[in-house]
């Protein structure tokens, strides 16, 4: 078994590939392999063990000619942390944290935030 640290590194990971995932298709990409490993500057090779196990946990299916597309559960997954990662950003922003800095920080936050302190913030910019 996983010990709780490593289920986490992959928990985490899993998350930043769908969502990646989810932002690509958003600019109209047919998502390849080689699309996400070079949104992240990652070899083909280093992604291709995610990229199966996404598709062991029913997360993204694979076409023949090797389009991505996140199944039902994968695409909730990805557009909670996308949500997540727009609000955090916008939030941080808001707060006088410069963009890029804010999108990097997102990005740390949005896997491991409560649920409680999501949408305290969410109430919190409402006001």
């Amino acid at each position: 078994a996983l010990s709780s640290a490593a289920s986490d590194v992959y928990k985490r990971q899993a998350e930043d590939y769908l969502e990646r995932i989810l932002m690509l298709q958003k600019e109209g990409i047919n998502v390849r392999s080689i699309d996400i490993a070079q949104s992240f500057n990652y070899s083909r090779a280093s992604i291709s063990r995610a990229i199966s196990n996404l598709k062991n946990n029913n997360l993204i299916q694979i076409s023949p000619n090797g389009i991505i597309s996140l199944t039902d559960e994968g695409y909730q997954i990805a557009n909670k942390i996308y949500q997540r990662h727009l609000l955090l950003t916008e939030f941080f922003v808001k707060l006088g944290v410069r963009e890029e800095t804010a999108k990097i920080d997102a990005c740390k936050i949005e896997h491991d935030i409560s649920e409680e302190t999501f949408h305290a913030i969410i109430n919190h910019i409402k006001k």
